[in-house]
């Protein structure tokens, strides 16, 4: 899950080394932290968080077939 987030993220922003990805794994749930430059959160989130929530649903549906849960966060 943590190559999937990283591998859409450094499509998306102007500066691909300062992308960061950090899993946080749990039992059931995995909790996926990611953290990209200050001008590049913008293209992250999106307009009105469009991006952001087609990154979700793809990390949703990727997780869905593990039988895990996993819950995206994109960190300032």
């Amino acid at each position: 899950m943590k190559d999937l987030v990283e591998y859409i993220a450094k499509a998306l922003v102007d500066n691909p080394e300062a992308v960061q990805v950090n899993e946080i794994e749990g039992e059931q749930t995995s909790v996926i932290e990611l953290k990209v430059s200050k001008e590049d959160l913008g293209k992250v989130i999106g307009r009105q968080g469009r991006t952001a929530r087609a990154m979700r649903t793809i990390l949703n549906a990727a997780s869905t077939k593990l039988r895990k849960r996993s819950v995206l966060e994109i960190l300032e």
